[in-house]
């Protein structure tokens, strides 16, 4: 039994899977994220995902990043289906604020500002650059590539670069209740001084309100010659909006109905107006007997860290639902 409900007609023989990494310290806003057990620990988890997802177990901290209700990072959802798939993910680091103590591909960013302060990524356009060096690289070595990211924080810097791209988007969030009136502020107050700066080119824009993620995803986009899907939910919609506003196609998504289904975005309706098409993977995660994975259908946690992607990706080559589930479970147990 497969967890898609369609199974599109893609061909590839040398895939690869990539997460990259970053932060913002709008993740430090309280109320904001839920990708850590308190605000200020949100900017450890990035850098953690990465382990779990190039190493497959944290060894470098004490503590493992999770939900405040101790819910698990996708990430090891992430790492599991990559086991599955037989594949070694790569991460990079677009601008962490604490530095990996396994392999990455840096392309020397820093920890996004807060937008509200002033510009969040002033390299921005030198980490798109990058970004284009890597995806012509990546393309040497694969004719598929599942692009996610880590950025807590990150729905709400991509509410502020789809509304300054001119979408009436709402965003999915980490949280079971959505903090929408605290994105709402802090995406005013960005939009504001953007429409006063007159900001209107695309990595205008995500020096202005994104996070380093977003140049780099879109800097390879613009770049990577073989089918590039992205694995993410709105914060990877809000790149594809960069690379359409860029001039170039905007890559097709894949992420779990559980982002879909959130009555609080509008994540079809918006990636409609971008152009693109977004693929669905429903896990049944309410039956699998993890009640931290349960905890997604209840609308926590949702996506994240290319978990919704792997998934799908797991279940393109072949995988049914019987040894996702397996697979899963054996991973959780040895994780927790």
């Amino acid at each position: 039994m497969s967890i898609i409900s369609e199974k599109p007609d893609l061909a590839f023989s040398r895939p690869m899977m990539g997460i990259v990494l970053g932060n913002t310290k709008i993740s430090t806003v309280p109320g904001i994220s839920a990708a850590g057990p308190t605000p200020e620990l949100t900017l450890a988890t990035s850098a953690l995902d990465g382990e779990i997802i190039v190493n497959g177990k944290i060894t470098s901290a004490p503590v493992v990043p999770v939900s405040p209700t101790g819910c698990a990072t996708p990430a090891t959802l992430t790492r599991a289906m990559a086991e599955l798939c037989g594949l070694q993910p790569f991460v990079v680091n677009a601008g962490l604020a604490f530095p990996p103590t396994y392999p990455a591909i840096d392309v020397y960013g820093a920890c996004g500002g807060d937008p509200r302060e002033g510009d969040a990524v002033p390299d921005a356009e030198a980490l798109y650059l990058r970004g284009k060096t890597l995806g012509t690289f990546l393309g040497e070595h694969s004719d598929f590539l599942l692009l996610g990211e880590s950025v807590p924080g990150g729905t709400t810097t991509a509410l502020c670069v789809l509304r300054a791209l001119g979408y009436t988007a709402n965003v999915s969030s980490s949280h079971v209740a959505h903090p929408t009136s605290v994105k709402e502020e802090i995406c005013a107050a960005v939009t504001s001084r953007i429409e006063t700066e007159n900001i209107t080119e695309p990595i205008a824009v995500v020096r202005a309100a994104g996070d380093p993620m977003m140049a780099v995803c879109a800097g390879i986009a613009a770049t990577y010659p073989g089918t590039l899907v992205y694995a993410g939910g709105t914060q990877m919609l809000a790149v594809a909006a960069v690379v359409k506003a860029l001039g170039h196609i905007p890559p097709k998504l894949a992420t779990t109905v559980y982002v879909r289904d959130d009555e609080n975005a509008t994540f079809e309706k918006t990636a409609a107006e971008i152009g693109t098409t977004a693929w669905f993977v429903d896990p049944d995660f309410g039956n699998i007997g993890h009640p931290g994975l349960a905890r997604y259908c209840a609308g926590e946690v949702k996506e994240g860290a290319g978990a919704g992607g792997a998934l799908w990706l797991a279940s393109m080559m072949g995988h049914p639902k019987a040894a996702i589930w397996e697979k899963i479970r054996e991973f959780m147990k040895d994780y927790s």
